[in-house]
């Protein structure tokens, strides 16, 4: 059995796709590309595909993760191009390397989002930022299955910064672009209680739906602060493993 890691996209107007609508659609793509898909056991057989941490629906997405498992190998850009040609134009497959190391789900610790505000002043922005970022303490409240919850935003926030303003602003109006880190805790932290934060700290509240699009998600760097690929250490074996034994590396698969 071979094990296979995809990283794919959601833009467009496929980010108010859901997960479940993925999932369908990723089904019908592997029959479409004739992947030799590894399936459980039991009376309902499933392909065998593993999703890590999907983004909500509404959000765009530059960093989704999936593992698939095989019952015989393929080479792993060839199948990426087969998936990537049999899924709609928004859901892209744009990575994939073979699973050889374990835990793909424990490196996906944070996520880097940003954060498109139409009709708020940069300047508002920043201060509303500088406002969050100096709080001890931001609660919100999310409705969830099992009521009413209270909890605090902050403490899962890495890093909350204005990012300049976008060259393509409809009618010339205002629009502020935030940049976000946050880590992956209990319960999750999405982009929209940080909206929520900014609009308790400094009464924030932009005029129409924020565009919120994941950029990286990945395992977080305490010392440099940053989000890291992680396919990364699958990359890294793969190379290791052809500079110890080239003989092994020339057999790859087709």
């Amino acid at each position: 059995m071979q094990r296979i890691r995809l990283r794919y996209t959601k833009r467009g107007r496929l980010r108010f796709t859901s997960h479940r609508d993925f999932q369908r659609a990723f089904e019908r793509a592997l029959r479409r590309a004739e992947v030799p898909m590894a399936y459980s056991a039991g009376f309902t057989p499933h392909p065998k595909v593993s999703y890590a941490n999907a983004a909500p629906t509404g959000t765009g997405s530059e960093a989704e993760y999936l593992e698939i498992a095989l019952t015989s190998a393929r080479d792993p850009e060839k199948l990426r191009a087969l998936l990537d040609e049999s899924l709609p134009a928004g859901l892209d497959v744009v990575d994939a390397v073979e699973a050889r190391t374990s835990g793909l789900a424990d490196r996906l610790t944070a996520s880097v989002w940003e954060l498109r505000l139409a009709g708020v002043d940069p300047a508002d922005a920043g201060r509303a930022v500088e406002a969050f970022n100096e709080a001890d303490a931001v609660e919100v409240q999310r409705m969830t299955k099992n009521g009413v919850r209270t909890f605090d935003t902050r403490g899962a926030v890495v890093r909350l910064e204005t990012h300049g303003e976008p060259t393509d602003r409809p009618n010339d109006q205002p629009c502020a672009i935030l940049r976000l880190v946050v880590r992956h805790v209990t319960p999750a932290v999405r982009p929209d209680d940080v909206l929520s934060g900014l609009r308790a700290v400094a009464d924030l509240a932009p005029p129409v739906p924020v565009a919120v699009t994941r950029l990286a998600q990945g395992l977080f760097d305490e010392e440099t602060g940053t989000v890291t690929d992680p396919l990364a250490p699958d990359r890294e074996a793969a190379q290791a493993l052809t500079t110890a034994d080239p003989a092994a590396a020339a057999k790859a698969p087709a």
